[in-house]
């Protein structure tokens, strides 16, 4: 048995590339600003309380947010949502003004944003952050959810690129 030391990083990247995910914007409203960032790790953690996570990078700035902010959004990308994706996990996009030419409103319990015609949308208050490797894992409690429209579809990343699924 290993510890994975021994895989090779782009090898490792190569391979689990091949499981598709769900694709969603995070966003938090911090210091005046609104921070947002793209995640492909999101998963439903449990149903009863209500609870869902995300994987943040440790050295970001949307992670450094987190330390000072408990409430964010969560939009759940639909089909038509990737050339939002697409900017919000650009570097070097500016930090201020992040969603100015991305259209959304205000979540109603932690004022982040919610990205107008996403499939479904989420706030949440961190209830735990484990540390795994590079990356943090946030849980969060649902305060409040939305469904989009019933014909929305979804956007996935697979193989290092993002599909839209009908």
């Amino acid at each position: 048995m290993t510890d994975g030391a021994s895989v090779d990083p782009e090898v490792f990247r190569q391979a689990i590339g091949r499981l598709p995910s769900g694709v969603a914007v995070v966003t938090v409203l911090w210091r005046g600003h609104t921070h947002a960032m793209t995640a492909s790790a999101v998963a439903s953690v449990s149903l009863e309380p209500p609870l869902l996570l995300f994987c943040v990078h440790v050295d970001s700035r949307f992670r450094e947010a987190l330390d000072d902010v408990d409430t964010w959004a969560l939009s759940v990308l639909s089909d038509q949502g990737a050339a939002v994706a697409d900017w919000l996990a650009s570097p070097g996009r500016p930090a201020v003004d992040q969603l100015v030419r991305v259209p959304h409103r205000a979540a109603p319990v932690s004022g982040a944003a919610w990205v107008d015609g996403a499939a479904a949308w989420f706030d949440c208050r961190t209830v735990a952050v484990h540390g795994a490797g590079d990356h943090d894992i946030v849980v969060g409690s649902v305060l409040a959810a939305e469904q989009g429209p019933a014909a929305a579809g979804g956007l996935v990343h697979l193989r290092g690129r993002l599909h839209p699924l009908h």
